[in-house]
């Protein structure tokens, strides 16, 4: 069997991610993008099962789902979803002392998730989940080539 494309180009797929958040959310740094996604796969997961979210992970890019599952408790039961403000409050609260996250973080990951997945692959895995999964990463374009992959 072939290496996956993932695992042969994580460095390609993070790089092309991490600077499509970065410009999304108007961050200055690596290190304020990579708390900011942090913190939406932190608020994310805590609302799923651990099945759940290992189904969700594994359309992700290698680095992305190695950054979802990093330190999980999957011992705690899913929270229920609340609004987007409370969500977006709750993605700020990570390590809040070093978190300059703004108010677009779940759109602006959602966004660059969506532009370094393969959309039928990450539709399926989100119709698996909880309707407001779906809605959590639901974002709105113009244009909806904006959100085609761009690294294959």
């Amino acid at each position: 069997m072939p290496m996956p494309w993932t695992y042969r180009h994580a460095s390609k797929e993070w790089r092309a991610f991490l600077d499509d958040v970065k410009d999304r959310m108007s961050l200055e740094s690596d290190n304020m993008a990579y708390t900011a996604v942090d913190g939406v796969f932190q608020v994310f997961r805590r609302r799923l099962t651990a099945q759940q979210g290992l189904d969700f992970a594994s359309v992700l890019p290698s680095v992305l789902r190695a950054i979802f599952l990093k330190d999980w408790d999957v011992t705690h039961p899913p929270l229920p979803f609340p609004d987007r403000s409370a969500l977006t409050h709750e993605v700020k609260q990570v390590r809040a002392q070093h978190n300059l996250t703004p108010d677009n973080a779940i759109e602006a990951t959602a966004w660059a998730i969506r532009r370094c997945t393969n959309a039928q692959d990450f539709e399926r895995a989100l119709r698996k989940l909880p309707p407001d999964a779906m809605a959590f990463w639901h974002v709105e374009v113009d244009d909806p080539s904006e959100l085609e992959q761009r690294i294959i």
